[in-house]
C-alpha cells in the first residue's frame, strides 16, 4: 500500500467540553465534535484507541501492513469526522467498521497469512484467547488447524468473530461497525464458532470472549 501521511496528531488533549465547563475526560463524541472546530484535538482519538486498533490489523494481515491500515483508518476517520452520530459516544465501532473496509481490500493477504499460520503454527492466531485455552490447543497441536478454519470462513462471518473477539466489541457495536443488524453478527458469529469446533473437536477458542462489555 503506499503511505500516506498521517493528519496532524501530534498531542492529545482533554477537552473542556461538558455542559458546566468542567475538566472531565471527554467522550470520543465530544473530542470527535471539538474536533470540528479544532482539528488538532483529534489526536486524542488517536491516543485512545491506534495501539488496540494496531493489535486488531496485526492479527488479521501482520505486522508489515498493519500500520498503514491504522494510518488510512485514522486519516478516512478525520476527513469524515464531520458527519459522525455524536449520539453514539464510543467512536471504536466506527473506527473499527474503517479499519475492517480497509482490510477488505487485502483478502488474499490475509488468507495467505492464516495459511502460512496453518502451515508453521505461530503465535498471532492465537494471541487474542485465554491462557487456559491457548495451553489446550497448544497441547493438542492445533494452532495451525484454527487458523486454517479461520482462513475457510466466509468473509463476513470472519468480520463478525474476529470484532467480537479480536477487536474485543459487543454484538450490538459489531453490528454498527458492519452496518448489520445485530442478528445478523449473531447468526455470522454462531455459525463461525460452528466451524471451529468441527475443526477443533470439543475446544472453541472464543467461547470464553464470547461478548465484552464496552471498554
Amino acid at each position: 500500500m503506499r503511505q500516506q501521511s498521517r493528519p496532524t496528531l501530534a498531542a492529545p488533549v482533554t477537552a473542556n467540553v461538558t455542559a458546566d465547563g468542567a475538566d472531565d475526560v471527554a467522550t470520543d463524541a465530544a473530542v470527535i465534535a471539538l474536533s470540528r472546530r479544532e482539528p488538532e484535538a483529534f489526536a486524542t482519538l488517536f491516543s485512545r484507541h491506534a495501539p488496540a486498533l494496531k493489535q486488531y490489523a496485526v492479527r488479521r494481515l501482520g505486522t508489515e501492513a498493519a500500520e498503514d491500515i491504522v494510518a488510512e483508518a485514522f486519516i478516512v476517520a478525520f476527513r469524515k469526522r464531520a458527519s459522525y452520530d455524536l449520539t453514539f459516544g464510543d467512536a471504536r465501532p466506527w473506527l473499527y467498521g474503517i479499519a475492517t473496509n480497509l482490510i477488505a481490500r487485502h483478502r488474499r493477504s490475509e488468507i495467505d497469512l492464516y495459511r502460512a499460520l496453518s502451515r508453521t503454527g505461530a503465535d498471532p492466531v492465537m494471541e487474542p484467547f485465554t491462557d487456559r485455552v491457548e495451553q489446550r490447543v497448544a497441547a493438542g497441536g492445533m494452532r495451525g488447524r484454527l487458523a486454517d478454519a479461520l482462513a475457510g470462513l466466509p468473509d463476513g462471518h470472519r468480520d463478525a468473530l474476529l470484532l467480537v473477539t479480536w477487536g474485543r466489541l459487543s454484538y450490538e457495536d459489531a453490528a454498527q461497525s458492519l452496518g448489520v443488524a445485530v442478528g445478523t453478527v449473531r447468526s455470522r458469529v454462531n455459525r463461525a464458532r460452528k466451524k471451529l469446533r468441527r475443526t477443533l473437536g470439543d475446544i472453541d477458542p472464543t467461547a470464553v470472549n464470547e461478548e465484552f462489555p464496552r471498554g
